[in-house]
């Protein structure tokens, strides 16, 4: 009876899953089990590099939301409504990323609430099927939008959007990165939407900080915009938002999930990415924005401070004009001894691995926003020894 008596007691202390007592969990190296090696983000928020990390507060909503069941529908439209509040906007959506929100979008414009229509997509019989989009935005992405089976027209001026616009077209695509490089410009483009009532959409997806941005499209005319979930709002990274006009929000559900007969069928999202988003938005629009900036300054002077005493070295810092509009480091030598190249190479198969913003040219490129405490200490001194070391 006393071993029994000892067994019981041990018993209840053990947590219990499912009725079933359960030890203590073991931590695991999940990524070092795979052989999947960890690095420095001294990139930025690229997808193929995981984007961001997510707040503290975006993991507690989701291990929240993992232990309940509700009805999706129910859930997205009270987070909906709730993000809609926090940006001022008539209505959003999370999506399965921003590019889901280009779907959805396409196919609210080119279905509405007609079920018959929502059902046949990408076939698009009776349907409007052009999208207007100036030449210079065309982009890898914009394949989210030919999904719904639509055909793009390309103009450059507004005289040729003014004369492409007909009883076909069910949308006008803008993509802000892509803003310095065309004629039309977003308010007048947006502009143009409203003169001849042609929705438009900007995929903005990028395109945050600053905050304002999350409101500014919509003020600005725009009918649908899209953003990234999980870049400098640091929500789960595959969630995306559309927001926008309430009609056409209404017509983007009904094209995705949880609706089984839609295209966007297969853009699930979950109650936990769901809950998760909504908290996202949430922290992102309070955060301290000017003491964040402050401190990307603070790192760059540490990197800066690091290498520029060695010979022939020169840093500058410059901030992209749009996409990951943030502080940024730039560092130049004579490459004589070292090629960019060869220093990218070295600084990510080294220990720690450390990645750099892609698509510099005979430079490195440091973006400092992804880094975690105490790292740009660790990026300034390893960029030191591969190009002191040569």
């Amino acid at each position: 009876m006393p071993n029994r008596r000892r067994f019981l007691q041990g018993l209840s202390s053990l947590p219990l899953v499912g009725g079933v007592a359960q030890s203590a969990p073991v931590k695991r190296e999940y990524f070092k089990e795979l052989g999947v090696k960890p690095f420095i983000n001294a990139a930025g928020t690229y997808t193929t590099l995981t984007a961001s990390l997510m707040q503290p507060e975006v993991v507690q909503a989701i291990e929240y939301a993992s232990k309940q069941f509700v009805h999706l529908i129910e859930l997205h439209d009270a987070v909906g409504k709730r993000i809609a509040e926090l940006i001022g906007c008539e209505a959003a959506l999370v999506s399965a990323g921003a590019a889901s929100a280009l779907t959805l979008g396409t196919a609210a414009c080119m279905t509405g609430t007609n079920q018959e229509f929502i059902r046949r997509l990408p076939e698009t019989t009776g349907m409007k099927t052009e999208v207007i989009i100036q030449k210079s935005h065309r982009y890898g992405y914009d394949h989210a939008v030919r999904n719904c089976g639509i055909r793009f027209v390309e103009v450059e001026t507004r005289e040729e959007l003014e004369r492409a616009i007909n009883d076909r077209t069910a949308m006008m695509l803008f993509f802000n990165a892509a803003d310095p490089q065309g004629k039309m410009q977003a308010a007048e483009f947006a502009e143009l939407g409203r003169k001849h009532r042609i929705p438009t959409f900007n995929d903005a997806a990028a395109d945050v900080p600053p905050v304002d941005h999350l409101s500014s499209y919509i003020k600005m005319g725009f009918d649908l915009v899209t953003f990234s979930g999980g870049k400098g709002i640091r929500g789960p990274q595959s969630c995306g938002l559309l927001l926008g006009r309430k009609d056409l929000i209404e017509a983007a559900r009904l094209n995705g999930s949880p609706y089984s007969d839609s295209i966007g069928r297969g853009m699930k999202v979950n109650k936990e990415e769901l809950v998760g988003m909504m908290v996202a938005v949430e922290q992102y629009i309070k955060r301290d924005h000017a003491a964040e900036w402050k401190e990307w300054e603070k790192r760059i002077k540490i990197v800066a401070d690091t290498v520029t005493p060695l010979a022939g070295v020169t840093t500058e810092t410059f901030q992209p004009e749009i996409a990951n509009a943030v502080p940024h480091l730039r560092i130049r030598w004579d490459q004589s001894k070292i090629s960019a190249a060869e220093a990218t190479k070295r600084l990510r198969e080294g220990d720690p691995s450390i990645e750099l913003r892609p698509g510099a040219k005979d430079c490195l490129e440091v973006a400092v926003w992804m880094l975690q405490p105490n790292e740009a200490q660790i990026v300034a001194k390893r960029i030191r020894e591969v190009l002191k070391g040569g």
